[in-house]
């Protein structure tokens, strides 16, 4: 079993900034992907970005370009450097990890294999 422990999040007015952290108990197959999944009131979980072993990346549209995941093999640690924030990136932010970034390029929950707990992030306009 992994476990995910993410830190950061809490609370910034909009164009401000904040980082998350995520770290990994261990590396497997199933961490070969790091990243983020998110989820505002009375919407569905939607995947924000992921950062592969070997650098591979992916970014929903509408965080390109604020967004930057970075990531600390020898820690298992990735990192979610959230710039230019908006009112609407306001959620609970999920760690989460898998074999490959198809789980966050179809929001696909089903092709994750494990979760954080989540941290909070709010966004005030």
């Amino acid at each position: 079993q992994v476990q995910l422990v993410e830190s950061g999040g809490g609370s910034v007015q909009a164009g401000g900034s904040l980082r998350l952290s995520c770290a990994a108990s261990r590396y497997t197959t199933n961490t070969n992907c790091i990243g983020w999944f998110r989820q505002a009131p009375g919407k569905e979980r939607e995947g924000v970005g992921t950062i592969c072993f070997g650098g591979l990346t992916y970014y929903v549209d509408s965080v390109k370009g604020r967004f930057t995941l970075s990531r600390d093999n020898a820690k298992n640690t990735v990192y979610l450097e959230m710039n230019s924030l908006k009112f609407e990136d306001t959620a609970m932010y999920y760690c989460a990890a898998a074999s490959s970034t198809t789980g966050w390029v179809r929001s696909d929950l089903d092709r994750i294999t494990y979760w954080g707990q989540g941290t909070q992030v709010a966004v005030s306009s």
